[in-house]
Formats: C-alpha cells, sequence, structure tokens
C-alpha cells in the first residue's frame, strides 16, 4: 500500500529509478523514451553533468537563505541573464518554485501596479478559452481549461474569457490567416469595453497555446493586434511560457517569433529543465518604478523564492542552452521532427491536425477528418494513447477536452532539446503505432 497521494488514487505509477539523456527507467528494469520531457520541462534530458555539478557547488557553499534576509550571488546572476536575453524594457525578475506560483504573482503584479498609479478601478481579468494557467485558484480563474475548473468554480474570481487562436477549427474558410486574426483582435476589443476599459487590468494568453487544446500556434499578425487593443485601452499585456517559453518553440520568449514585447511574461518548466522546482515573472521597468515610487514593496511573496539551488540549476541550464547552440537547433530539428510526424501519422484518418513549432508540436485525433468531428468523450481515447505507448515504452502527453473541454483528443510533444534525429524518428514511431493500437480496439469506431 502507498502513502504517497497520488494524482490517481485507484492506481500507483511505476517507480522510476534512473534517467539519462531521453531515458527513464523503472525498478521493474523497463526503459521509456521521454518524448514529452515530462509535461515539457526536460529541455536538457536527464543527468547532464554541467547541471549537476553547479548544483553540487551551490548546495556545498549555500543551500538556502529566505529572501526577506538575503539576496545570493546565484539569484542576481540568474537574473541578469534573464534580463540580458528578454524582450525589449524587461528590467527585473521575481524568481518562484513554478508556473502556477509565476502565474499567480503576475496576477498579483499587475493589480498592484495599479493600485500604484492611482488606478485601483482595475479588476478585472480577461483571458482565453482553452487556455491553461495552473491550478491555483488565481491562475484557475484566468485559465480556460473548463475540466480543471468546474470543480472549484464557485471559489474562482469572475474573468472574461474569449476566443482562442485556433486556426484549425475556427478560421472561416473565406478567411485569411491575417483577418481571422483581427478578428479576434477585436473580440477582444469589444469584451474590454463591455467591461469598461478603466475596470480592465490585464489580458493573459499563452503564447502558444500548451496542453488544454495541444499546442495552438498562432497565426501571423494576431499578437500585434492583441498588443495594439491593449496599449489602446491601457491594459497590460500577460504573456505566459510557462510551457511555451524558455526555447521550446526555436527562440528563447516565443513572443520574439510574434515581434510582440508584453508587459508581464511568466516562465517555468524549461527554465531549469526540471532539475529543480523553478519560475520566474519578468517585468518591464515601468511597473517595478510603480512599486518602487510608491509602496517600495510588493506585497506578495513565498518562502523558497529564489531558492538557490533552483537558480544554480536554472543559470546552468540557461547557459548550456547558449553555448551549446540549442535554439539554433531546435529551430532546424523542429522542422525535421514535424516531417516525421506527417510521414508517419498524416495520412492516417483519425488524425485531424498536426501543427507546433520547434520542439513542440501536438496531433488532434478526429473521428471523422472532413468534419473534423472529435471521437465520443467516453471512449477516453487520450489516456488509452497514454496507457498504450508506456507500453510500448514512450512518454507522451495525451490529454482530452481538445475543442471545448469536454469533447476531443490530442497528444502532446515535447522532446528534450539534445534529442538526436534517430530519437526523433523513434518517437514518431512510437507515437504511430501506439495511437493504432487504440484505434483498433473493438470499440473504437473507424475514422473515416
Amino acid at each position: 500500500m502507498t502513502h504517497v497521494f497520488h494524482r490517481h488514487l485507484h492506481q500507483t505509477p511505476p517507480v522510476a529509478v534512473s534517467a539519462q539523456g531521453l531515458h527513464i527507467r523503472d525498478a521493474a528494469g523497463r526503459s521509456y523514451l521521454d518524448a514529452s520531457g515530462g509535461a515539457a520541462v526536460s529541455s536538457l534530458g536527464h543527468g547532464h553533468p554541467d547541471v549537476i555539478a553547479a548544483m553540487h557547488a551551490q548546495v556545498d557553499a549555500l543551500a538556502y537563505a529566505h529572501t526577506s534576509f538575503f539576496t545570493t550571488e546565484v539569484a542576481e546572476q540568474l537574473a541578469d541573464e534573464l534580463v540580458r536575453t528578454a524582450p525589449a524594457g524587461m528590467e527585473h525578475v521575481y524568481l518562484v518554485s513554478g508556473g502556477s506560483e509565476a502565474v499567480e504573482a503576475a496576477l498579483k503584479m499587475a493589480r498592484q501596479y495599479f493600485v500604484e498609479i492611482g488606478q485601483p478601478q482595475r479588476t478585472h481579468f480577461i483571458a482565453r478559452r482553452q487556455s491553461y494557467h495552473g491550478n491555483t485558484l488565481g491562475a484557475l480563474a484566468v485559465g480556460g481549461n473548463e475540466w480543471r475548473r468546474a470543480p472549484f468554480a464557485p471559489l474562482l474570481v469572475p474573468a472574461t474569457h474569449v476566443a482562442p487562436c485556433y486556426p484549425y477549427r475556427e478560421q472561416r474558410a473565406d478567411e485569411t490567416p491575417a483577418a481571422y486574426g483581427q478578428r479576434l483582435a477585436d473580440e477582444l476589443e469589444a469584451a474590454i469595453v463591455a467591461q469598461g476599459p478603466e475596470r480592465v487590468i490585464a489580458f493573459v494568453a499563452e503564447t502558444v497555446g500548451g496542453a488544454t487544446a495541444g499546442v495552438l500556434t498562432p497565426v501571423p499578425g494576431y499578437f500585434k493586434a492583441v498588443r495594439e487593443v491593449c496599449d489602446r485601452h491601457g491594459v497590460l499585456l500577460i504573456l505566459d511560457e510557462v510551457m511555451c517559453g524558455m526555447g521550446r518553440t526555436g527562440t528563447l520568449y516565443a513572443c520574439e517569433q510574434e515581434q510582440v514585447v508584453p508587459d508581464l511574461v511568466t516562465i517555468a518548466k524549461g527554465l531549469g529543465g526540471g532539475y529543480q522546482p523553478v519560475g520566474a515573472v519578468l517585468a518591464q521597468r515601468r511597473i517595478v518604478e510603480a512599486m518602487s515610487g510608491g509602496s517600495g514593496f510588493f506585497q506578495h511573496g513565498h518562502t523558497y523564492l529564489g531558492h538557490p539551488v533552483a537558480c544554480a540549476a536554472a543559470l546552468a541550464v540557461q547557459r548550456v542552452i547558449h553555448r551549446d547552440g540549442l535554439l539554433a537547433k531546435v529551430r532546424a530539428e523542429g522542422e525535421v521532427f514535424g516531417g516525421l510526424l506527417r510521414e508517419a501519422l498524416g495520412a492516417e484518418a483519425y488524425v485531424g491536425d498536426i501543427r507546433g513549432r520547434g520542439f513542440f508540436w501536438g496531433v488532434e485525433l478526429v473521428a471523422d477528418r472532413a468534419a473534423k468531428t472529435p471521437f465520443d468523450p467516453a471512449l477516453k481515447l487520450h489516456a488509452r494513447i497514454k496507457q498504450e505507448a508506456m507500453a510500448q515504452g514512450l512518454l507522451c502527453y495525451p490529454f482530452g477536452g481538445t475543442v471545448d473541454g469536454r469533447r476531443g483528443d490530442h497528444v502532446l510533444l515535447a522532446p528534450p532539446f539534445v534529442a538526436q534525429r534517430e530519437e526523433l524518428a523513434r518517437i514518431a514511431e512510437l507515437l504511430a503505432s501506439a495511437i493504432a493500437a487504440v484505434m483498433r480496439s473493438p470499440d473504437v469506431p473507424a475514422a473515416r
């Protein structure tokens, strides 16, 4: 009997005992090829010697110091490195322990900013349907993952949700990508006006959608139009790059490819590559100056802010990414990976869309390819694909509710940046095999 409160209470997962590169081994001796980096976390894979050495050195020197008493050299160095490579105007870094904490801190930062500049009437956030921003109550409130929100809905602060940028399903046949992006920006503006522009704090969005809808890449010009809407009404733009940032899409920040600079950006996951729990909020100069010139402090905090060992791990991960040219590798090999996925799966009737950037890809499954009809949710295809993939030695990240929170299945892939081409090919091969095995089940209707 286990005393661990596991995610699923009717089953105990295998016991992981060791890992190296893209492979994790369990206590029974089985090896798994990690095609999703856990949850898009392991950017450098497992057991990287440079990161391990940096963590050891930091533990030997200083394992912990509370930020109400001290800063540390390694926290200062990490902040310097993040600001050096950040979008224009980002000058301060708030170091936390993960993505949900980062989003929660960003929401509070945005609210306090308006309090400090004399606009306390701004109390409302606007975000997108089919988004995910974390599991703490504030992050859950702005998130659009209905399955996660439903049990806790009475506890969540009200937020407005507008359409995601989901061209596969929502761009009209007679609509150019630019026109579609502008239509979404117009919807955002209408939502701001309906709330009263003087009441809205920020628009919160994943630059590239993550696990809820399976890697939604924005159409060209969408975020530029969104930025213009926010600026027109004095609304902050908060970009959530917890999953898609830190090189995952081929640039350190995904918003670089949109040529847009946010007011606040959240990062985690790939920041520390899974070697330690770590996340951060990067803030524009004027937001910090408003607090500095007003109350003089940010009214927020956690015990493990700027944890020295977490900072050492994150700093080492970032240095390896730049030293080894991994951003260029992700861009180049990401195109190859997309091609491998299309070759392995693109002809299958049950594959509706294969989309992504860099080492961040989603495969959406459909019962009717022409009509884009999702499978019956009762089949729980995503869960069965995960189970079958593990049985074949592959770790991937399937999820359900892709379309509207209830219907739809997809598989998310986010291999470590160090993946070699033969490993990428093996991922595509095993995924195709696992999905095909599930689709052959007698209770799964044949796709058309």
